[in-house]
Order: C-alpha cells, then sequence, then structure tokens
C-alpha cells in the first residue's frame, strides 16, 4: 500500500517544439505546492505544470490533476510506479507519469479523477488531499 497525495489545482501536459526555450516565468517564484518538469528530446520539449504557469503557444491536450507518492521513494525499489499504474488502466483511466529522485508523480485527466482515485483505494492505497 502506498500513501499518494492529489496535489492542489490543475496541470497541464505541454509540448513545445524542438529547440525552443523555456520561459523564464517557468523557473520563477514556484509555489510551494507547485510541481514543473521538462523534458528535452531531439523531437521536442515537453512540460508539466500548474496550467496557470504553461508557457504561451504551446500545445496543450486536456486538463489533468496531480497526485504524488507521499513517501520518499527508495531507487532500489521495484514495482511501486506499476502497483499504481495498473489499477489505472484496468479502470480505463489515462495517466501521465513521471518521476523525481525522491518519489513518483502520476497525472490523471480531471474528468477522471474520482474514477481514478477510486481505481487506486480498490487496490489498496490511501489517497488523501
Amino acid at each position: 500500500m502506498l500513501d499518494i497525495a492529489l496535489l492542489p489545482g490543475e496541470y497541464a501536459v505541454c509540448r513545445l517544439a524542438a529547440g525552443s526555450t523555456l520561459p523564464d516565468a517557468m523557473s520563477n517564484d514556484l509555489r510551494d505546492t507547485d510541481v514543473v518538469t521538462v523534458s528535452w528530446t531531439s523531437d521536442g520539449i515537453s512540460v508539466i505544470c500548474p496550467t496557470d504557469r504553461a508557457p504561451a503557444q504551446t500545445v496543450v491536450e486536456t486538463v489533468w490533476r496531480c497526485l504524488r507518492v507521499a513517501a520518499p521513494m527508495d531507487l532500489s525499489g521495484t514495482g511501486s510506479l506499476a502497483a499504481l499504474v495498473d489499477p489505472l488502466a484496468e479502470a480505463r483511466v489515462i495517466v501521465v507519469t513521471f518521476s523525481t529522485f525522491d518519489t513518483d508523480y502520476l497525472l490523471v485527466p480531471a474528468v477522471r479523477l474520482t474514477e481514478g482515485i477510486a481505481a487506486l483505494q480498490r487496490a489498496g492505497h490511501r489517497v488523501t488531499g
């Protein structure tokens, strides 16, 4: 069983063209609850951030809610992300995941948040927030 915290606010999954630069506002004045992650590839730049911080003129598919595994994760551990994604997949809830050194994050479409939380709870996880 994992403890999962629902973060406040809505999130955006954004795509910028390859070679783009991120606006300075992406890294300035982050609130304590903000989570921002950026991935660069030769195909483009992906940004996950609160919707009010989404860079202008990006492709944004839908509005997401962000869930964070509450306890720091052990990098040598296995199966924790699968234990979260599998119940969501069984409930047919789309999920976007990313990890930091300390923990894992999941984004589910805001319109499916209730079903996503219910699926995680049925799998034995505790969701707060």
